[in-house]
């Protein structure tokens, strides 16, 4: 209200503060000097308010405005708000548990937020981190690796002790690919990028930290958008580029197509469609699973409906569907658990005592292929379903793409809500790839684009390497992938990549350098060119001798 903006501190209202960021808060509050009844005043108040500033500082939020909104954080920024509150708390003997706490951070912020780390266990307590990110590995005291595969073959420690300990272990797939790390390019070469090369460009974008930006994306190639957090790199892909682009393809006449935050988007004609692929789950019922999501289910239904003993009992496709009445059971509606509401408590899901989670009735499952009922194949892993069904394409290629990103060890009916934000990103981008025919990117006209937001996020070293792989097979059929990330090997193995900063905030905003992974790691200035000079020189040692190994 009025009456509360009337009150001013130092010349400045209550809301002034607010719009501060945690850097310029912290910045005016350590170069305040009082005196007299002013610091008397202030005597206990100001060194709370520092403390609390600094430790935001830390852990790399310096560039957030202190009255953003807590919806609006990424899970990372919430995570580390929440570190920060407990730095500030010095308490001692307690145990941390922080699931994956580098999400959404780029190496220069790691370092700060495992300084961070050092100190809580330097006040006596216990970290215990759930992580993938190789330096938080190296710097830990005391390492756990679980394995040795996936789903059912993982649930095993492999191997613990010191990191040299996790490294000389042979059944690991943690220390194989510390020992051998992926050599970049991984194919050998990059696709190259010219005058000639087809492109989107974004003219004056001006939106949060961007101010007039001009950006030129390369079509038909895998390119990166890089930089510290808070650099802009979201605010340019998800509220520039996509809405744009999505108005303009969707644009009866070009004449009616107004552009927001930026004067204008050009080369939007040379795409057909624009796909966001992010980790959002794929269902919400346990009846939504892999084997529907990728198109499978429907070429088993009816190769179900074919056999003797179905077309006997003059079943139908339509028999063998857990979403309608005839075939399911009725007692779970197709679901194989049933949802039991608890008072004063979260509802509870327990197994059918009808079909015992079978999804379908009796004389449903009587039918069989190979000696397996249609409740079995939901039973199936990704890998045995694929070469169960090896004779058939139209099941066996989609299954088989699936083994290829690593996801072999999913159970076929395995329900949506389980799986993790990794699994349900590259089950869709297997559905996007399994479009592809295998022809080579020869044909001409307007190429779907993919947008990817950090989708490393949750994934293995190992699973990082097959993302790869999905992403080049797709450029090569003829789309074009452009994919925030702050993952070096994803960087490094970039066609193109756009290096947003210098650093988060205001001091952002800006393009740092654009080009080859080799071309941002020469130049000074850019964090993300120092830490990938670092990884690029160790591929051209390491890579070879890998190359020769395999």
């Amino acid at each position: 209200k009025p009456e509360g903006l009337a009150v001013k501190l130092w010349d400045r209202g209550i809301a002034d503060y607010n719009a501060m960021t945690v850097d310029a808060a912290s910045g005016h509050f350590n170069a305040l000097k009082l005196a007299g009844r002013a610091r008397e005043i202030a005597r206990d108040i100001l060194p709370e308010l520092k403390a609390r500033l600094g430790f935001l500082r830390e852990v790399g939020l310096g560039y957030l405005t202190l009255e953003r909104s807590a919806p609006s954080l990424s899970g990372g920024e919430a995570q580390r708000i929440r570190l920060a509150a407990q730095l500030g708390s010095n308490l001692r003997g307690v145990c941390y548990i922080l699931d994956e706490p580098t999400i959404g951070l780029h190496p220069r912020d790691n370092e700060m937020l495992l300084g961070t780390l050092d100190k809580l266990r330097a006040k006596g307590n216990t970290v215990v981190v759930v992580e993938h990110d190789e330096e938080t590995i190296r710097r830990a005291d005391y390492v756990v690796d679980l394995g040795p595969g996936a789903g059912r073959a993982g649930g095993e420690v492999v191997a613990a002790g010191s990191f040299e300990d996790i490294l000389r272990a042979e059944c690991s797939e943690t220390a194989r690919c510390l020992r051998e790390p992926l050599p970049h390019p991984m194919r050998g070469h990059r696709r190259a990028v010219d005058a000639t090369t087809p492109s989107l460009r974004v003219h004056r974008a001006r939106l949060h930290n961007l101010d007039g930006l001009d950006a030129v994306i390369p079509l038909g190639r895998l390119v990166a958008l890089s930089g510290v957090s808070g650099s802009g790199k979201s605010t340019l892909m998800r509220d520039v580029l996509e809405p744009n682009l999505r108005a303009a393809l969707a644009a009866t006449r070009k004449s009616r197509l107004a552009w927001q935050w930026c004067d204008k988007l050009e080369g939007w004609e040379q795409v057909e469609r624009v796909l966001e692929v992010d980790q959002t789950p794929i269902g919400k019922t346990p009846r939504s699973c892999p084997a529907t999501y990728v198109g499978v289910w429907d070429a088993i239904r009816k190769l179900y409906a074919s056999t003797p003993e179905a077309r006997l009992r003059g079943f139908t496709a339509g028999r063998f569907s857990f979403n309608t009445a005839g075939g399911r059971c009725e007692a779970c509606e197709g679901q194989g658990v049933r949802k039991v509401e608890m008072s004063f408590l979260p509802d509870v899901s327990v197994l059918c005592e009808e079909c015992r989670g079978g999804r379908f009735n009796a004389e449903t499952l009587q039918v069989a292929y190979r000696g397996k009922s249609i409740s079995d194949v939901l039973e199936m892993s990704v890998t045995d379903a694929a070469a169960f069904f090896a004779v058939h394409p139209s099941i066996a290629r989609a299954l088989q793409l699936m083994c290829e990103v690593g996801l072999g060890y999913l159970r076929l009916g395995q329900p949506s809500p389980t799986l993790s934000g990794g699994e349900a990103q590259r089950i869709k981008l297997v559905t996007e790839l399994a479009r592809v025919k295998g022809e080579p990117a020869t044909r001409t006209g307007p190429q779907p684009l993919y947008l990817l937001d950090e989708p490393t996020v949750g994934l293995h070293m190992a699973d990082v390497e097959k993302l790869l792989d999905v992403m080049h097979r797709l450029v090569e059929g003829g789309a074009s992938v452009l994919v925030i990330e702050h993952n070096l090997d994803v960087l490094a193995e970039a066609d193109w990549l756009i290096d947003l900063g210098p650093e988060g905030g205001g001091a952002g905003g800006r393009i740092v350098a654009a080009g080859t992974p080799e071309l941002v790691a020469a130049t000074k200035g850019s964090h993300t060119g120092k830490v990938l000079k670092t990884l690029l020189k160790r591929a051209r040692t390491v890579g070879p001798a890998r190359a020769a190994r395999a």
